[in-house]
């Protein structure tokens, strides 16, 4: 069975199957921020999005992370590093991309487990 959740105009932000939770591209809305500030946020976001699910961050297996600008990877990897258990890091790629639009800094997308 497929449980979707958090509808958005084009797409569900969770999609539970087979005990696996998807969560798609999220990204933060205070695009003022810098890069630490909306990782910040985009981490408060994942911990909601992943409770709607019945799982937690200590669940995830899999994170990809899209940045603007490399040279803010120490930054993003300090907060990363508060917010998860090194026991509990998982698998992870960090891709510099050219835009996500707007000022935005930063995209994760992950998948957890229940």
């Amino acid at each position: 069975m497929t449980n979707r959740h958090l509808q958005t105009p084009i797409m569900h932000r969770v999609v539970e199957h087979s005990g696996l939770v998807f969560v798609g591209g999220t990204t933060c809305d205070g695009e003022s921020l810098d890069m630490a500030g909306q990782t910040k946020e985009i981490l408060a976001k994942l911990d909601t999005y992943l409770a709607q699910a019945g799982s937690d961050k200590t669940k995830i297996l899999s994170a990809t992370i899209f940045i603007t600008d490399m040279n803010l990877k120490p930054e993003m990897d300090k907060v990363w590093k508060e917010w998860l258990s090194p026991d509990t890091f998982p698998t992870r790629a960090t891709v510099g991309v050219a835009d996500l639009g707007g000022t935005t800094l930063i995209e994760i997308v992950v998948t957890a487990h229940k």
